[in-house]
């Protein structure tokens, strides 16, 4: 099963909300007026970055990562997954049912498994910066992206390009995603970068296009301010 069939059932039929408001048909328009304080100023290369809410990845925060970044002030971080209280990984003694194992291959996207999202509802904007983690291996950033939005299906116009910030290095790509399901296009956005724990992901999609600028602010954010926790 693909990952576009993933973005419409899983919410409703497997994950019971684990991954609430996936992109396409799962998000209801309901749209608040998006936030004044959205944006603090201008961030790397005069890109507007979000006001920070304080940071995720280290123990004892929201999620617990490979990596640490800032969130953007009133979206709410949730860990997902095996990285979740009672998450899909948690089968008891005799290992993970048969839904469980369902829900574990559907948070998988290409080299990596969704781990933690940020929901951007509470900030008055429908999406998610997602992140995703793999397990370590000999290949770069450029590959695990690749390999991240050829498993997302039905995408083009792939503009790849390195990025450099004061602590990290890494990999991203600007994309088109076509939902069969809508007959619509929107805009998403990801990057990639590798740690000593594995290779991670941050995704930003959003319901539509509109919504995937306007919460760009936020990705920028945590672009800025993305160091390995190490």
């Amino acid at each position: 099963m693909g990952t576009t069939v993933w973005r419409g059932l899983v919410p409703a039929l497997v994950l019971g909300g684990a991954l609430t408001g996936c992109s396409g048909a799962a998000e209801e328009d309901t749209r608040p007026a998006a936030r004044a304080s959205a944006t603090a100023g201008p961030g790397a290369h005069g890109k507007a970055t979000a006001a920070s809410g304080g940071a995720i990845g280290a123990p004892g925060s929201a999620c617990e990562l490979p990596v640490t970044f800032d969130v953007a002030e009133d979206w709410k971080a949730e860990a997902v997954g095996s990285g979740a209280a009672g998450g899909a990984a948690d089968g008891g003694p005799d290992g993970p049912s048969l839904s469980e194992e369902v829900a574990d291959a559907l948070l998988r996207q290409g080299p990596v498994t969704a781990v933690c999202e940020i929901d951007a509802k509470p900030a008055g904007n429908i999406g998610f910066l997602r992140v995703w983690a793999g397990e370590p291996a000999d290949t770069d950033a450029r590959a695990v992206l690749e390999a991240f939005v050829t498993a997302e299906g039905d995408t083009s116009r792939e503009r790849y390009r390195p990025f450099r910030t004061a602590r990290v290095s890494g990999v991203e790509v600007e994309y088109v995603f076509t939902s069969r399901l809508l007959d619509e296009t929107k805009k998403e956005r990801a990057l990639a970068v590798t740690t000593a724990e594995g290779p991670v992901v941050l995704h930003l999609g959003g319901l539509d296009t509109e919504e995937h600028e306007q919460m760009l602010p936020a990705y920028e954010l945590a672009k800025r301010t993305l160091r390995t926790s190490a």
